[in-house]
């Protein structure tokens, strides 16, 4: 198998981007590493056009196509709205067209030589998954990130209450919900559950504290938490930049950091989940020992680090070795939307 930075050396159609962001940014940085370069930028409509983004007046689609006939389209951004993955799937229809896989954190790049590198680790979190869906859910994210296949993803999508399913809750759980936005996974969890014993819900970003607070305020047990979660009780450095999070140290303010092991101290989580914008292995850290003596169902996001895939079921597998484990991918592009679930 070939990985897409390295197949994209060796084509001689024009290479455009779709999108002008952060993962564009990122996008470029990887195919300036490699020799690669670009030919044409678009975007969506709507966004601003005419702009020059790294040389290239940013035009439409339609344009570019005129220009160039067969081209490669590399789409720079991610999104889970049917509307823009239909848009993308028209798009793979009339062009080759690639995802190309680059972390939201970290700087390693899931290619060839990363995947052969930790083919030990990869071997080992695969083996330990407890199902077929999961491991097929595997081996497609693991190909995606190496080709940029979009195919590959759309062949594992479930849908979310299948996740619910495995998690089989009670009447009496204790959700504590770490990256809990602004609401909307709360409101998933009691849609899922009916009846609950109470919810812990933690959130550092003041912007999405507001909407969690307005958006929770007639929900009954409930606790919020302006913090960010970690491996220790302390001050840490949090962007204001949308988008962003735990270790990006642009336009940053300090907040508070706490861990699972100290919430829990005052509450005995059932359920907890984590999509913590990249500090996952230094949260499941922090809650050592809640996950050793009260073994929680857990749903963690794996989707931030290129290692989350493997670092995150081996972690838990040392902390206790008792869970069952599984693996989902919900609707979105690119190989974002992917979680663990321990039970």
């Amino acid at each position: 198998m070939t990985d897409i930075w390295t197949y994209l050396k060796g084509v001689t159609k024009p290479i455009v981007l779709y999108g002008t962001g952060n993962g564009a940014d990122k996008i470029v940085k990887q195919l300036n590493k490699n020799g690669i370069k670009i030919d044409g930028i678009f975007s969506s409509d709507g966004f601003k056009k005419n702009k020059v983004f790294y040389g290239h007046s940013v035009c439409d689609y339609k344009t570019l196509k005129d220009n160039f006939g067969e081209m490669i389209i590399l789409v720079c951004f991610g999104s889970d709205r049917s509307e823009v993955i239909e848009n993308i799937k028209r798009l793979s229809q009339e062009n080759e067209l690639y995802l190309p896989d680059v972390p939201v954190y970290g700087k390693e790049i899931f290619d060839i030589e990363f995947a052969r590198k930790n083919a030990d680790k990869l071997k080992c979190a695969y083996n330990m998954l407890a199902d077929e869906h999961s491991k097929k859910v595997f081996e497609n994210t693991v190909y995606f990130k190496i080709t940029g296949k979009a195919d590959f993803l759309f062949e594992i999508e479930s849908e979310r209450s299948e996740v619910f399913d495995i998690l089989n809750f009670g009447n009496q759980e204790t959700f504590l919900d770490l990256g809990a936005f602004n609401g909307d996974t709360v409101e998933e969890f009691i849609l899922h559950t009916k009846l609950y014993k109470e919810i812990i819900a933690v959130e550092p970003d003041s912007r999405n504290f507001k909407k969690l607070t307005l958006n929770t305020e007639k929900c009954k047990n409930i606790i919020l938490i302006n913090a960010a979660i970690g491996n220790e009780n302390s001050t840490v450095s949090f962007s204001k930049q949308h988008g962003r999070g735990l270790g990006d140290t642009s336009k940053t303010v300090e907040v508070k950091c706490t861990t699972v092991d100290t919430i829990a101290k005052n509450t005995s989580p059932t359920y907890i989940k984590m999509d913590v914008e990249g500090n996952e292995i230094n949260t499941i850290l922090g809650a050592q020992n809640t996950i050793k003596t009260l073994l929680p169902k857990m749903r963690i996001a794996c989707y931030h680090n290129s290692t989350d895939i493997f670092e995150i079921p081996l972690l838990i597998k040392e902390i206790t070795p008792q869970y069952k484990i599984y693996m989902r991918h919900h609707k979105s592009l690119p190989a974002w939307d992917i979680d663990y679930i321990f039970v």
